[in-house]
């Protein structure tokens, strides 16, 4: 790994050359005040006791590191070990961060917490983040992603939140984001958005590596209860990045391969996919510098994943960035490969994962065969696939 020895991010929120804040000056500052109250609390002892006691109580912390035996025996290769994200409360690694950051909002005194979503994991988490702290809940989503994900938007209705859709643009995951932001400009003063991913602008990126980073800090204490050794390999769907960079964050110091595994839709060449390293260049968007789907005109391209939550034209700054010094490399699945990764986890151990988690289970079924039998490999199993299971039959042609 190459080695810069500068401090990341820094004071403005630069990971190297990316990050930022490339935001109108309305929200600037909200962003400063964000900042201010995130590095006050996280070095407050009652916030972070209080925050560790949800995290067991009310979340499920820790979650398991399961050894997929029986999947390790059909591949013939690596042992694949599975973080179970998918067993925390609603059902993905969302919840760490959503009910973090309602937490916060409660101590800087907003009454109203707002958010984006596309597969719907990260609303029905910010819902129930609101409800547990008893603060007002409006969730944008594309009305694309509404319909492919109706199951989530009645769970988020369910638990009080507003939905409303957004059916300008792409339907999708970045026109929710646009929308919220519109939301938060407008209602500063009261409002709290809970952005869901590692993106957007400073203090964001960092935010929330920091609350998913509990991910591989259990990671990392259990393979070494497990194995008496650190894996040789880490592997995790890259969206936004949050699960992925919640994994690799506790293990960057080490000498271990990892791997993020971007949405390769349909092919890089048919343009329909959402591998930002494999088809983008580097551009401002929604808040930071980063890589970004675009034209030679710097219009955003459109994007496509079965995975609503990889379905994201951009990628977060800190991904960039640890791409750049060569300690993270970046492949894609497709949407074939992700739902051949669907079924083999389900038929196998009977486990059926998020259709974003069965991307990183595609490329740890690649990875594992090509390696020697005591080689581990730890594959980040961001959520479980309820959300998913009536997309795929239909996509297979089954009438529920």
């Amino acid at each position: 790994m190459k080695n810069t020895g500068e401090k990341v991010p820094d004071n403005k929120g630069h990971f190297g050359q990316y990050g930022g804040r490339f935001v109108p000056e309305t929200l600037m500052p909200a962003l400063i005040e964000l900042d201010k109250a995130y590095n006050k609390y996280k070095k407050d002892k009652n916030f972070l006791a209080e925050l560790v006691l949800l995290q067991k109580d009310y979340i499920g912390r820790q979650t398991p590191l399961y050894l997929a035996k029986n999947l390790t025996e059909l591949i013939g290769g690596a042992k694949i070990y599975l973080k179970r994200e998918d067993l925390c409360h609603t059902g993905a690694h969302k919840i760490n961060n959503a009910i973090a950051q309602s937490l916060l909002a409660k101590k800087m005194g907003k009454t109203r917490i707002i958010a984006e979503t596309g597969a719907g994991q990260h609303g029905v988490a910010t819902a129930t983040g609101a409800a547990l702290a008893g603060l007002q809940c409006e969730v944008y989503m594309g009305t694309d992603d509404m319909k492919r994900q109706s199951l989530n938007v009645f769970r988020m209705r369910l638990l009080g939140a507003k939905v409303t859709g957004v059916s300008i643009g792409s339907k999708t995951l970045k026109d929710a984001i646009n929308e919220a932001l519109r939301d938060w400009t407008a209602n500063v003063h009261n409002t709290h958005y809970v952005l869901g991913t590692a993106f957007g602008p400073h203090p964001y990126p960092m935010m929330v590596r920091d609350f998913q980073s509990v991910i591989g800090k259990e990671a990392r204490k259990q393979i070494l209860k497990a194995e008496g050794r650190l894996p040789d390999c880490l592997i995790a769907c890259v969206g936004g990045g949050s699960n992925s960079i919640g994994l690799f964050y506790a293990f960057l110091k080490d000498k271990i391969r990892m791997i993020g595994v971007e949405a390769g839709g349909h092919g890089i060449r048919s343009g329909k996919h959402a591998a930002r390293f494999a088809g983008g260049s580097i551009g401002v968007f929604q808040g930071c510098k980063s890589y970004l789907l675009q034209d030679k005109d710097g219009n955003v391209l459109g994007t496509h994943s079965v995975s609503a939550g990889l379905d994201y034209a951009s990628v977060g700054p800190e991904h960039c960035y640890l791409r750049e010094l060569e300690k993270i490399e970046y492949t894609y699945a497709t949407d074939k490969e992700a739902l051949n990764a669907f079924e083999l986890l389900s038929n196998t151990e009977g486990i059926i994962p998020a259709l974003e988690s069965a991307h990183a289970v595609a490329e740890a079924v690649k990875v594992a065969s090509s390696m020697p039998k005591k080689s581990i490999i730890i594959v980040n199993l961001s959520g479980r696939g309820d959300k998913d299971v009536e997309q795929v039959a239909k996509i297979k042609g089954i009438t529920l």
